[in-house]
């Protein structure tokens, strides 16, 4: 499989909240994705953030969406996932459809 922004996002979107039960892209996590070429694998390197400062489910996601990419397969190669809270994490950022699950109108 070759390795995409299209494939990282769709492994990413896999990973659920656990406690909200929205993954990570739809909730608006994910802040930004690389791709590298390094000796015929990819690398991933993720910035993504939490809800709030303090989450308790962040190691969870954390490990959870670096499982996922590298589940995408022989190709991927490094996977880095840096957790960032700024700017912070606002609701806007969620889809729409991330907002008609919650109730957010």
């Amino acid at each position: 499989m070759h390795i995409t922004q299209d494939s990282v996002y769709a492994a990413l979107r896999q990973v659920e909240d656990p406690e909200l039960f929205i993954n990570i892209v739809d909730l608006g996590l994910i802040y930004e994705t690389n791709l590298a070429e390094n000796g015929g694998k990819w690398d991933v390197s993720i910035k993504m953030t939490m809800t709030s400062p303090g989450c308790p489910a962040g190691p969870e996601l954390v490990a959870n969406a670096k499982e996922a990419i590298r589940d995408l397969g022989e190709q991927v190669g490094d996977v880095k996932v840096e957790v960032v809270l700024n700017p912070p994490w606002t609701p806007d950022r969620m889809t729409d459809e991330a907002r008609d699950e919650l109730g957010i109108f």
